[in-house]
């Protein structure tokens, strides 16, 4: 089943614990500290790969974790890392979070780690140093990062086939390429989108067979604008009448109201316009049809897909508009930098106060201590606590005035809280 939607939770892999131990030898009760870090969790990536064409197989799956990493062992061994997920989509797949775009795979091969598994603990061999020899702090692996994602897939193709259901647009498509679509003399054969690879003159380009659009698809009427979406990733337009309609002009507008009203204005994209079947009316009619389009001052072709009439004339001029679009796109990019904004950098932790005793820490890093910190071990508490020394956290608090209040003083960092002293 053909699926270009889909909702999705990722959790990244939890980091293993550090493991507190000490060497036990001969003669000698208690040896030296001995305890190794945890592995790191798995990240949770996707990868644009050209052989999947479909969500389909997100609208079950709804949840994918990646796994989380082992716990130290002692005589100082790594816990094993966990192993990565990999979700493969279709090129031209976008991932959104809270309505906004994350990123945008274009592209057979790319790649984005969109959650990252958490750190593995330090275990107690790791904290041993000339003033500490028998060091008992050992740090918890950190949580995955969890993500609720939506996919939206939108066709990467060189040129759309548009127009009003039974223009024939499955038919030439199968002419022209090697797709084979589902061909019927009735509106809305096609209910999902086709793609096809076509060659002309040794040049080759994707072609996408939109579904047929109606009046009102703009705003959800018929097949609805869910489609329309696909008509954002091409280049150029080939915009099929029927040149047995009884009023082409009309049929023209219909769609070109149609793409101007969706969300992003389309109808300003390179666009020619074919009248199709014209082995079905007289050289009278199809005359007469072509005079009324060339009012559109787009370009005007006349073919017929089951005669084969008319298509290299038309593909020859394809060709060129798919170059010049390529050409542009590549230029486009190639002038493409990133800019950083330094206004933009966040800082490396802040202390903002919530109630007369209360202050929250915020800060990647910090909160990434915290994290790792057993609350239950005063060891491991009492090393927070010189970490937040050494940071400035303290004179930060001095600052604000946590010295002149009376009681216990509380930094919430995280999910915990914990005591100056």
């Amino acid at each position: 089943m053909f699926a270009d939607t889909a909702t999705i939770e990722i959790r990244a892999g939890k980091g293993g614990d550090g493991r507190s131990s000490f060497r036990h030898e001969k003669y000698r009760a208690l040896g030296g500290p001995d305890g190794g870090d945890g592995g790191h969790g798995g990240d949770v990536v996707f990868e644009a790969d050209h052989n999947q064409n479909t969500l389909s197989a997100y609208r079950n799956q709804r949840s994918i974790n990646a796994e989380n990493g082992e716990a130290g062992g002692d005589n100082r061994k790594h816990g094993k890392s966990g192993r990565e997920v990999i979700i493969k989509v279709p090129p031209g797949t976008q991932i959104l979070e809270d309505g906004k775009v994350i990123v945008d795979l274009v592209e057979s091969g790319q790649q984005a780690v969109l959650a990252q598994g958490g750190r593995g603990g330090f275990g107690n061999a790791h904290f041993t140093s000339s003033v500490r020899q028998t060091p008992r702090t050992a740090e918890l692996g950190e949580p995955g990062e969890y993500r609720t994602l939506t996919l939206e897939l939108k066709l990467v193709a060189d040129v759309g086939l548009i127009g009003l259901p039974n223009a024939g647009k499955s038919t030439l498509l199968s002419v022209i390429s090697n797709a084979r679509p589902e061909i019927a003399d009735y509106p809305f054969t096609t209910l999902i989108p086709n793609l096809g690879v076509v060659e002309q003159d040794g040049y080759g380009f994707l072609v996408a067979d939109i579904p047929g659009l109606i009046e009102g698809a703009s705003q959800g009427k018929g097949l609805g604008d869910e489609f329309l979406r696909h008509v954002e990733r091409t280049a150029v337009l080939l915009h099929l009448i029927d040149a047995q309609s009884d009023d082409c002009l009309r049929d023209y507008e219909v769609i070109q109201n149609e793409l101007a009203s969706y969300q992003v204005d389309l109808s300003d994209r390179p666009q020619l316009v074919a009248l199709t079947k014209s082995e079905a009316v007289t050289p009278e009619q199809l005359a007469k049809q072509e005079k009324l389009l060339k009012k559109t001052k787009r370009e005007v072709f006349v073919i017929s897909s089951q005669a084969h009439k008319g298509l290299d004339e038309l593909l020859r001029r394809v060709v060129v508009l798919v170059r010049e679009a390529r050409e542009a796109r590549e230029a486009v990019e190639a002038e493409e930098l990133p800019v950083i904004d330094e206004a933009d950098r966040p800082e490396m932790w802040q202390l903002e106060k919530e109630a007369d005793n209360i202050w929250r820490l915020t800060g990647k890093r910090l909160e990434g201590f915290a994290r790792r910190t057993n609350f239950d071990s005063a060891d491991g508490v009492e090393r927070l606590r010189a970490i937040f020394r050494k940071a400035g956290v303290w004179r930060e608090l001095k600052r604000q005035g946590a010295d002149e209040i009376e009681g216990d003083v509380i930094i919430r960092i995280g999910e915990n809280e914990l005591k100056w002293l």
